[in-house]
């Protein structure tokens, strides 16, 4: 309407500060703007979302594991550090299959099964007689730990297979020196509960019922 006004005015000898051309052409422009705009709106109606893509990563690692040595843990808590809490139960480990076989057992590492214990130990045949295997959960500490943790599955263990189930203390020095193994049968004499996952044990009373394996006893 401002253009037509502005043509009316130039017809009629007028000289307007605006041209009706320049007036008209932003009046295109503006339009275009506005059907352009009107699209973009209408498409994000129907936005779907898309899988994410992964443009990339970080591997974040502590720096206590390249030092090689275990960082200051407060006693009895579990420690913190992968390599300490594995080289603790490796060398438990070997304590105790040393000890069945000193003992005159046939041990092997079931571990890996979680099948309740880690060890199954055979004990020889006694005339016609095939005795049941020891079943044996190793438990490696460090020296001034105060509680050994047992999860549901070994409780389940111990309680199904009492006379079967022996569990085994191995205490670790920083210095890989070793304290035991010490073997305790019924560690546990109730289930555990419906949302429990393990149970904390104070390590000082299970070692005071416990038997501590001597080398050539």
């Amino acid at each position: 309407r401002r253009t037509t006004e502005l043509q009316e005015e130039v017809r009629a000898g007028k000289q307007p500060r605006v041209q009706p051309d320049n007036l008209l052409r932003r009046a295109e422009e503006l339009a275009a703007r506005l059907d352009a705009r009107m699209q973009e709106l209408e498409a994000q109606r129907h936005i779907v979302p898309a899988a994410p893509k992964v443009l990339g990563g970080a591997l974040v690692v502590p720096a206590g594991w390249f030092e090689g040595s275990e960082p200051a843990t407060a006693p009895g808590t579990y420690s913190a550090n992968p390599l300490a809490r594995s080289r603790i139960e490796r060398l438990a480990m070997e304590a105790v299959m040393a000890a069945e076989r000193a003992m005159g057992f046939s041990p092997r590492d079931v571990s890996a099964e979680k099948c309740g214990w880690d060890i199954t130990s055979s004990i020889p045949r006694a005339g016609n007689a095939l005795p049941d295997d020891r079943l044996i959960e190793v438990k490696g500490r460090a020296k001034g730990a105060t509680t050994v943790t047992l999860h549901k599955n070994e409780i389940i263990a111990a309680l199904n297979k009492p006379e079967q189930f022996w569990l085994a203390i191995v205490l670790v020095g920083e210095d890989d020196s070793i304290d035991g193994p010490y073997y305790l049968q019924g560690p546990v004499t109730q289930a555990p509960d419906w949302a429990e996952v393990g149970k904390n044990l104070k390590l000082a009373e299970l070692l005071a019922r416990a038997t501590r394996y001597e080398k050539g006893a």
